[in-house]
């Protein structure tokens, strides 16, 4: 499995809210894992997103405020960053669209298919406000959903049923968002990506192909029913003064559409990155390399943009980037996208206060118990629900009493019984090699899961290997035999030992800050997975604040290393806190009422 390249996409947060816990639960945390379980396998690994700076919903945030596009997307990208951060989570690159190297990819894609005659012109019909005397991008435009009802759909698209609109006008009773008034229809030219015709020059082919077994089924199967109904032309140009312009003599007012450049980033990060670290052609492992495989991480609300727009884009700007003009960069290896995630039986909701805010929850918890929890309840193939008190009851239970307890309870009798020194356990028996031999065998099964993106499974599997060495503590009991029998204790601690190094590397993926602490508590040296950092960058239309990693130093392999006789453990601590019920009645008194 090692020295594979491998590209983790991240969904790109719109820089116009705090993010709660059904975003990080639904790409953010999961994109995380993915990632450190392949540097882990010792596999190339590029993890890369950012601030989507351009989406409308950060320009409807400013004028709400009054401010600035700028200052809104600058001030919700910082607290992006210092949330990823507290998280823990390795982006090697985390920047936003607004800069210079974003905008030019982003047009030479758009370059790149109107030479390969996938874009045309059309008049269309768009909503024009009389009021404020401009055309009203869709996301500014809200109505009734004619076909499943639901009153507040957007003007491209309907969050209720996910039919995608070629115009706003199709809306029942369309208006504003912004103000409410009526809008009216007028005339205005725009580029069309012809997705009809890439349909048939190969995206529905490799949509129905048969690689895509390890695809979900929730999501393959919306992509290919979604390509076989058949495809219009979509817009990808909108009447705005905010966003990448047009790069067409007489496109003046006219910048390119947000779903069509922003899920670009993913290659203009990559870029981006290549660049920063002084190998400019470094993405191109990760893009051009056949053996490559890229991970993309969203929701299900993303679906259709990453499993039938981006591919289609990719295929259209075939030449791109390459002098061999029929091939295209790499298409999605797999788009393990989550379900939605529920809080107390309700949506989640910014406008009601309904939600777990997460920058303003980890001042109140640590970071792997809220890992842990969002990582168990993992909306993977249907929506799930947070709960407060589902959040205490696995923390005490899984966290604390199963895993926690063991790795405390094992160092605490070495250090009682051995002064902390690793005792040498002599011959061990077949109970002890059986014990050693389940979890080193758990290694294949959790590297299954953890590839197959099952992280509820993972969760699933560790704890019962933890449970495992429980159950061969109680059955060796050390604290009894250290009254009659010292050599039967070092082999049972000794032994105890081993497995918790295993252990440590299958939970550290998820659980990355105790897995350190473990490390450090066994003796250990280095970090497991090497350092974040936020950076300041000079090439862009400014110098912006991203979040990078280095792993250069990180010494976490995917095996169970063995701890030697004879070495002096540091002193233990707790890896977590029991938590009281009064947690669940404080955190529901910070929200809001969502009936």
């Amino acid at each position: 499995m090692s020295d594979e390249y491998i590209l983790v996409c991240v969904a790109w947060p719109y820089a116009n809210a705090d993010i709660h816990q059904g975003n990080v639960t639904g790409s953010y945390l999961p994109a995380d894992i993915y990632g450190r379980f392949h540097r882990l396998q010792h596999n190339h690994v590029l993890m890369v997103s950012g601030s989507d700076s351009h989406g409308t919903p950060v320009t409807v945030k400013a004028e709400e405020l009054g401010k600035s596009v700028e200052e809104v997307f600058g001030y919700y990208h910082d607290r992006f960053l210092q949330l990823f951060q507290k998280m823990g989570l390795c982006y090697d690159l985390f920047t936003h669209t607004d800069t210079e190297n974003h905008f030019q990819v982003s047009q030479d894609i758009f370059l790149s298919l109107l030479e390969n005659e996938y874009l045309y012109r059309k008049v269309t019909q768009q909503m024009y406000s009389p009021i404020t005397q401009k055309f009203l991008p869709d996301r500014y435009v809200e109505g009734t959903c004619p076909k499943c009802g639901y009153t507040r759909a957007r003007g491209d698209q309907c969050d209720n049923c996910n039919t995608l609109f070629e115009s706003a006008a199709e809306l029942i009773n369309p208006h504003s968002k912004i103000d409410g008034n009526a809008l009216e229809l007028r005339d205005t030219e725009h580029f069309f990506l012809d997705l009809p015709a890439i349909a048939e020059d190969g995206l529905q082919a490799w949509l129905h192909d048969e690689d895509k077994a390890h695809w979900r089924s929730q999501v393959i199967n919306f992509a290919r029913n979604f390509v076989d109904q058949g495809l219009i032309g979509r817009a990808v140009t909108r009447d705005m003064d905010w966003g990448i312009p047009v790069p067409v003599e007489g496109s003046n007012g006219k910048v390119l559409y947000v779903w069509f450049e922003a899920v670009i980033g993913y290659l203009s990060a990559a870029i981006e990155w290549a660049k920063n670290n002084g190998t400019p052609d470094a993405w191109r492992s990760w893009w051009q390399n056949p053996a490559a495989r890229t991970v993309y991480f969203i929701g299900k609300d993303n679906i259709p943009f990453h499993t039938v727009m981006w591919p289609a884009q990719l295929m259209g700007a075939k030449g791109l980037y390459s002098d061999d003009k029929t091939a295209h960069l790499n298409l999605p290896y797999d788009v393990p996208a989550n379900e939605f995630m529920n809080m107390e039986g309700r949506k989640i909701s910014g406008s009601m206060n309904w939600g777990v805010w997460m920058l303003d929850a980890l001042e109140r918890h640590d970071p792997d118990p809220m890992r842990y929890y969002l990582t168990a309840v993992m909306p993977e193939s249907r929506d799930s629900d947070f709960t407060w008190q589902g959040y205490v009851e696995r923390n005490n239970t899984e966290l604390v009493n199963n895993w926690g307890n063991l790795v405390n309870r094992v160092l605490n009798m070495t250090k009682r019984y051995f002064k902390g020194i690793v005792p040498d356990p002599g011959e061990l028996t077949a109970k002890d090699h059986e014990l050693l031999t389940a979890v080193d065998e758990g290694f294949e099964t959790v590297r299954q899961l953890y590839d197959g993106c099952k992280f509820r499974a993972v969760a699933q599997e560790n704890l019962r290997l933890s449970t495992l060495v429980n159950q061969y503590l109680e059955e060796t009991s050390p604290w009894t035999t250290a009254k009659t029998d010292m050599q039967a204790t070092a082999r049972s601690l000794y032994t105890a030992v081993q497995a918790i190094s295993g252990l440590k590397i299958l939970w550290a993926p998820i659980l990355p800050f105790t897995s350190q602490q473990v490390h450090e508590m066994l003796g250990e040296d280095g970090q497991l997975f090497g350092q974040q950092k936020v950076e300041t960058y000079q090439e862009s239309r400014k110098s912006h604040v991203g979040l990078t990693y280095d792993g250069s130093t990180a010494v976490g392999d995917w095996t169970r290393r063995e701890i030697p006789v004879g070495r002096q453990l540091p002193a233990p601590a707790p890896l977590f806190k029991r938590l009281d019920d009064s947690v669940v009645t404080d955190e529901l008194g910070r929200l809001g009422n969502p009936s």
